[in-house]
């Protein structure tokens, strides 16, 4: 009997060894992992320094939609806990100044506008707070917690523009009661025209743009009493309140024609003026963007963004600065950095001034001295840093991103940075992850260029991969060491995966950014394809079987880099443009196209010249065309006549169009065809499968 039970233990206890390292091994990223992430963000620490709320939006295939939820944790740890419902998004976590209420925006009901919610603390349902009829932008408590400044969009019948814009205008020619297929119908059912007189009038997203704008109410928690503080044919956001709430500071063009200039100047409206904000005080006036206030905590000085240069648009760096609230000259902080700083915060003190440092594709926290300017990094390191919340206490709350780690929040305060909450650990576990290369190497002309190189698992240095270029947007924009999903989906798919930060990204001063100035396609190419050579020169990637692709300005890129080498075996071009003077007039860059390229009836040849479509009999590689049916950032006609003069010249094409879909390609099940089609392109023409 002992012999029995004894060889059952032993059995038992080599079973269990054979099989732990089974259940721990990892497996590769399928598309599918994709769906099961959760994306973490806003982060806001309770005013007396306990709990930190945050969003988690997550994803539901089958339903074939997202959801947005906030969640609470103790600031030392532990359990983290709902807290709003499941079948309801929930945004823009706020705590009230005491602390005992957390408020957050969501629209609750079918066709239902989205209002101030508000939760107690202690437990309990959400309770509506707000019932505003053109639904609420965005809110924020004043300092003392008795009113909240709400962002709400002018009605659609304001001052009585619904004639002017179509709305019940009547027919001149008649109207016979019919519907366009002859039969009768309620005119509440039909679509009416849009009568356009702005000279921008459409946005990606938006769709054509009419003369409401957005602008600033104070809502009086107790009485409920709405009252408009901001007015006119100007669009108002950024808004904070003074430390002592007797003001609130606001970014707005309010130049004689918003729409032909990129400039925003910071503005001071009095919280409890009754003319709507006719009486304001200026507080910049750079001809530049300047935005994203923040009050010292004396009320003396305002904290803000500004570009100085823009007439080169987002080439241009974005400084930090400080203005004094009585008038008198700005002081720019980062004139000798030349770096972009984005979203500064006042230490609770007011001896410090903190914001997000972007830096050779990395993001940090920096620290600045207010008066000299002297820079610190309390945070800084490889990774990706957003989303930035200082408590009264000086605590500090931020999204930070590694390249095996989504975004998380991390804290930080005398004691150090630590991560907070492990949203994606249980998914993390399961996954083999391809450990990215940071390097460097040099361009054509000796250009130093800054990238990435994702192995593919089980990566093995005697061997050479099927490799993979793939192309960021912007094209101000850079690749970072913030978790890529693609990139590892494509590891762990066998590819060798190329990124880099070509001329014209950002992230290495504004001379960089600027050097692709009237000039896309000429260094920008020379840069990727020297990233492509020196993967070929450490005897990674197999120079037989390359592929380029990316999306938006990645995209554009990719139609550059086929209409100049043939070096590649496949590629695929999303949201893409090719013929750029057909964009004129029907995108949403007009005044950027202007600034860069000239009128296109006074500058043809700019146009033309770095136009990808004149040079489209040069392609031969296999291209997969894709892009969203409304897209107005770029829009579908450039993959349209891209796809159409491939076709007509006999090439291997094909053209995926996404129905509803904008810029972004965001409904799920979409989602996962892209990445499918992706894998299979390359797989066909690169892989040869």
């Amino acid at each position: 009997m002992m012999r029995n039970l004894r060889f059952y233990v032993l059995s038992s206890i080599l079973l269990c060894l054979l099989v732990a390292p089974a259940a721990a091994q990892k497996r590769p990223v399928t598309i599918d992992d994709y769906f099961d992430l959760k994306d973490v963000g806003s982060p806001r620490i309770s005013p007396d320094g306990e709990w930190v709320a945050y969003t988690v939006r997550t994803t539901d295939l089958k339903k074939d939609k997202s959801e947005t939820a906030i969640w609470m944790m103790p600031y030392g740890g532990g359990e983290a806990i709902r807290m709003t419902a499941k079948g309801n998004s929930a945004s823009q976590p706020r705590w009230s100044p005491d602390g005992k209420y957390l408020s957050f925006l969501a629209s609750r009901g079918e066709k239902a506008k989205t209002q101030v919610w508000t939760l107690n603390r202690m437990g309990g349902e959400a309770q509506q707070l707000t019932e505003v009829k053109e639904g609420v932008g965005s809110h924020e408590w004043s300092p003392d917690g008795k009113r909240l400044l709400l962002s709400i969009r002018d009605p659609e019948d304001k001052d009585g523009d619904d004639e002017e814009d179509g709305e019940d205008s009547d027919d001149e020619g008649g109207d016979d009661g019919e519907d366009e297929d002859g039969n009768g119908g309620s005119d509440k059912d039909k679509p009416k025209p849009w009568v356009i007189d702005r000279l921008q009038f459409k946005r990606d997203y938006a769709g054509y743009l009419d003369r409401r704008r957005s602008h600033y109410y104070v809502f009086e928690v107790e009485s409920k009493e709405l009252r408009q503080i901001t007015s006119g044919d100007y669009d108002d956001g950024g808004g904070a309140w003074s430390p002592d709430g007797k003001l609130v500071a606001f970014v707005s063009n309010r130049t004689e024609e918003p729409d032909g200039n990129s400039n925003s100047d910071i503005w001071i409206v009095a919280a409890d003026n009754t003319d709507k904000g006719k009486t304001l005080k200026r507080i910049t006036d750079n001809p530049g963007s300047d935005g994203s206030p923040s009050w010292s905590p004396d009320g003396e000085w305002i904290a803000y963004n500004t570009t100085l240069e823009p007439d080169i648009i987002w080439y241009a760096t974005g400084h930090l600065a400080v203005a004094p609230v009585e008038g008198g000259e700005p002081r720019i902080l980062t004139r000798e950095l030349d770096r972009n700083c984005y979203n500064p915060t006042f230490a609770p003190d007011g001896s410090g001034l903190y914001c997000q440092l972007e830096d050779s594709a990395e993001w940090h926290l920096a620290r600045f001295d207010p008066q000299t300017g002297a820079m610190s990094r309390p945070v800084e390191g490889p990774h990706e840093l957003g989303s930035l919340h200082i408590n009264r206490q000086g605590r500090m709350a931020m999204i930070i991103s590694k390249p095996a780690l989504p975004g998380e929040v991390f804290l930080h305060d005398a004691e150090g940075t630590r991560q907070l909450t492990q949203a994606n650990a249980e998914l993390l576990d399961k996954l083999q992850l391809s450990e990215p290369r940071n390097v460097t190497f040099n361009s054509a002309d000796g250009t130093e260029i800054e990238g990435f190189v994702y192995p593919p698992i089980g990566f093995d240095e005697t061997l050479r991969y099927p490799t993979l270029l793939r192309i960021h947007g912007g094209p101000v924009a850079q690749y970072d060491f913030g978790f890529s999903f693609e990139s590892q989906l494509f590891a762990a798919h066998g590819y060798l995966v190329v990124q880099c930060n070509p001329r014209g990204s950002s992230g290495y001063g504004q001379d960089f950014s600027y050097a692709i100035w009237r000039d896309w396609g000429n260094k920008d190419f020379q840069d990727v394809m020297a990233a492509v050579d020196y993967a070929i020169e450490q005897g990674w990637a197999d120079p037989e079987r390359l592929g380029v692709g990316g999306w938006s300005y990645g995209g554009i890129l990719t139609n550059y880099v086929i209409t100049q080498t043939d070096r590649f075996e496949a590629a695929i071009t999303g949201a893409s443009e090719v013929l750029y003077i057909s964009n004129y007039g029907h995108d949403h860059y007009q005044l950027q196209w202007e600034k860069e390229l000239g009128l296109p009836w006074e500058d043809r040849e700019a146009w033309e010249r770095i136009s990808p479509f004149n040079k489209v009999t040069e392609i031969t590689t296999p291209t997969l065309i894709m892009g969203g049916e409304k897209d107005w950032n770029v829009p579908i006609l450039n993959s349209e006549q891209l796809y159409q003069a491939l076709k007509r010249l006999g090439r291997t094409t094909q053209l995926v169009v996404y129905p509803g879909q904008h810029h972004g390609i965001r409904l799920p099940t979409f989602v996962k065809d892209r990445w499918q089609r992706y894998l299979d392109w390359y797989d066909k023409y690169v892989k040869g499968e």
